[in-house]
């Protein structure tokens, strides 16, 4: 895809691979009058697992146009991270430990790599779970996909900081080896209660034996992009679910198949379903927060404003249960 042409006002840019069809799209406009913000949003749609070249094209971009203030990355952020990271000025922590670009920003003329994941999807998780979920029962994580969105949100239910409220067992599933061996190293940083597992699984009946085996409360989570950037699931239809297990789709558009598999079995098996809409509030207002150099509080009046702007304004492509 062509890059955009220099943009005439603030512009915040949206990496992905179909952001035309997001709620962002009509949300950011009305969140940016409701801060008061004079910015646009623009979508660059990139096919999965790019040339690096064409990232680097991207960055070169944003960073040498003056009125493109920043961008939020998703589905590509591995990728560009490998591609780009000599190009910025600045990287996180989280960026530089995960190997991750989430968010992209500007200051005082240096071009800075976030990795926003962690934060937001430690909001999304700790605002559903039940309080003190994994210290009171034995339950476990399996998380489908071995991408940005997994590396974050295991990071924060691992962490020794969470005390005896940390999964008694987290597994990873990917279907290229690459990925599990990029997460294994990661994790391998990282100081944990939880026993740790990886599973390579090309076809969607190796992770139905996953989910078969998890113990009852386990936490399911479709972080691969199917049902939203490709059709599917990473499930087949005959999935069996852990009784009152929790099963979250980190996708809130598109056919979400996953979820629909899941609500098959939601009152047999007492299960508490989950989409991505919390998620993309989260993930989003923390990048504005960023590149747009403002505080946004992420609980309260102000949040739940944000919060029902975004509700009324882009339910239209929300799938809801």
């Amino acid at each position: 895809m062509a890059l955009p042409p220099p943009a005439n006002q603030p512009t915040l840019y949206f990496i992905g691979v179909s952001t035309g069809q997001s709620s962002i799209m009509r949300v950011f406009p009305a969140w940016a009058a409701h801060l008061g913000l004079d910015a646009e949003i623009k979508g660059i749609d990139f096919p999965l697992h790019a040339d690096p070249a064409i990232y680097r094209e991207a960055i070169k971009f944003i960073r040498d146009d003056p009125m493109s203030m920043g961008a939020l990355v998703t589905t590509h952020k591995i990728d560009l991270f490998k591609a780009c990271h000599e190009l910025f000025d600045v990287i996180d922590p989280h960026a530089a430990f995960m190997g991750e670009t989430s968010c992209i920003s500007k200051e005082n003329g240096r071009l800075v790599c976030h990795a926003k994941d962690p934060i937001s999807s430690g909001l999304s998780i700790d605002g559903f779970l039940p309080p003190d979920h994994f210290a009171g029962t034995a339950a476990e994580v399996f998380s489908i996909g071995a991408g940005g969105s997994t590396i974050a949100l295991t990071w924060h239910l691992m962490r020794t900081a969470r005390g005896a409220n940390v999964p008694s067992r987290i597994i990873v599933s990917n279907r290229s080896q690459e990925r599990l061996d990029e997460i294994r190293r990661i994790h391998r940083g990282l100081s944990t209660t939880a026993k740790l597992d990886y599973v390579l699984a090309p076809q969607p009946e190796q992770n139905d034996a996953v989910v078969a085996a998890l113990k009852p409360g386990s936490l399911v989570i479709n972080a691969t992009g199917l049902g939203k950037d490709a059709p599917g699931s990473p499930l087949t239809d005959a999935v069996q679910f852990p009784e009152q297990g929790i099963v979250w789709d980190l996708n809130y558009r598109g056919d979400l198949i996953f979820l629909d598999q899941a609500r098959v079995h939601a009152a047999a098996k007492h299960l508490q379903i989950e989409d991505g809409w919390t998620y993309f509030i989260h993930g989003w207002t923390q990048v504005i927060a960023e590149v747009f150099h403002i505080a946004i509080p992420t609980s309260g009046l102000d949040f739940d404003a944000l919060a029902k702007i975004a509700d009324d304004v882009g339910a239209v492509k929300r799938a809801r249960p």
